[in-house]
């Protein structure tokens, strides 16, 4: 069906994201994206984030580095559900109510209108938890493969969800936080929750998070608590070693020998370094340079683990298609992480 496409000419305006011409019946790779950030409390805009992506993403070049023939198993974007961002422009304002009230210090939780705002804002993360479970398994049972494009990071539960009756698997997280924290600012479902409430599921084996460097004591806690199911690779730990002569090579390896044969990468857009990607909702100093990303991807394609899935989040547009870009060049390569 493609035999006129052209990867070589300018994408055209009615084409799908990096430009091309494949449907849901002849793409192997769906991608879904998920307009969801009802939690986030410092900077916001990653509801915007799979827009930016596939805006950005029609500049691409299609002859990759690494994966020349990717484009031709065809790649194809899911559409949101309205009904669900219509529910989220509703409950958003709910949720910055609550926000604003903690950050003034008048936050009493058994008032009846905020008990009603959190059980709305609980109910609606529940449900797209379980959309989401039911769409992988659409797309899965059609011989898809699927990865997740956010919004924020509390989006991914509901692949945790889809994988939770399925064989045990590991996680790779690259991160600037451990999101481990227990329904931080009374949302059972944060952003920064994510791997705390995917850590509930038991078959979820071993968590690995990389580029760490912003967490809380309650985080730190588990951590070590838990040292026989989650290990953290420390952004400042790996730059002393690095420093002192140990190579990238090295670390990844470690980083890998972590993990188990089923592996599912989790990718925050804040792991990498903040000049990549200054628009997203909480950067921190430090992360990942983009080729230490791509060589670890890489690295973990070819070590023989399986890979089960995938999301990239918080991307999210500035006044320029910077982060987009940036994002559009990590989901591609994610989406050759997943091709035999």
């Amino acid at each position: 069906m493609f035999d006129s496409f052209n990867p070589n000419a300018a994408s055209t305006q009615d084409a799908g994201i990096y430009g091309l011409p494949f449907t849901e019946e002849d793409a192997k790779i769906v991608i879904i994206p998920v307009n969801w950030e009802l939690t986030v409390s410092y900077g916001s805009g990653t509801f915007g984030g799979p827009e930016a992506v596939k805006k950005a993403s029609m500049q691409m070049d299609l002859y990759h580095h690494d994966f020349p023939e990717l484009w031709r198993k065809g790649i194809w974007m899911d559409e949101f559900p309205h009904h669900f961002k219509a529910v989220h422009s509703g409950l958003r304002k709910d949720a910055l109510t609550i926000i604003e009230a903690i950050e003034k210090g008048v936050m009493d939780e058994s008032k009846p209108k905020y008990k009603t705002m959190y059980e709305g804002i609980r109910k609606a993360n529940e449900d797209i938890m379980l959309w989401l479970s039911e769409r992988i398994a659409f797309w899965k049972e059609r011989g898809k493969i699927v990865g997740l494009l956010g919004g924020d990071h509390s989006i991914p539960l509901g692949f945790h969800h889809y994988l939770s009756d399925k064989e045990q698997y590991g996680v790779l997280q690259v991160d600037a936080h451990l999101d481990l924290r227990n329904a931080y600012e009374g949302f059972k479902y944060s952003h920064a929750s994510i791997f705390y409430n995917a850590l509930q599921f038991e078959n979820l084996q071993k968590l690995v998070q990389v580029g760490i460097r912003d967490y809380c004591e309650e985080e730190a806690i588990m951590v070590r608590e838990n040292p026989d199911r989650i290990k953290v690779f420390f952004d400042r730990d790996m730059r002393k070693r690095m420093f002192e002569r140990a190579s990238w090579q090295e670390i990844t390896d470690e980083i890998i020998s972590e993990l188990p044969h089923n592996v599912y990468v989790s990718i925050d857009i804040d792991g990498l370094n903040p000049v990549l990607c200054p628009n997203t909702g909480t950067p921190v100093p430090g992360g990942l340079q983009f080729e230490e990303l791509i060589y670890l991807l890489n690295r973990l394609k070819n070590s023989g683990k399986k890979i089960v899935g995938f999301d990239l989040c918080e991307v999210a547009p500035g006044d320029d298609q910077w982060d987009g870009n940036v994002g559009a060049r990590v989901l591609y390569q994610l989406c050759g992480l997943l091709m035999p």
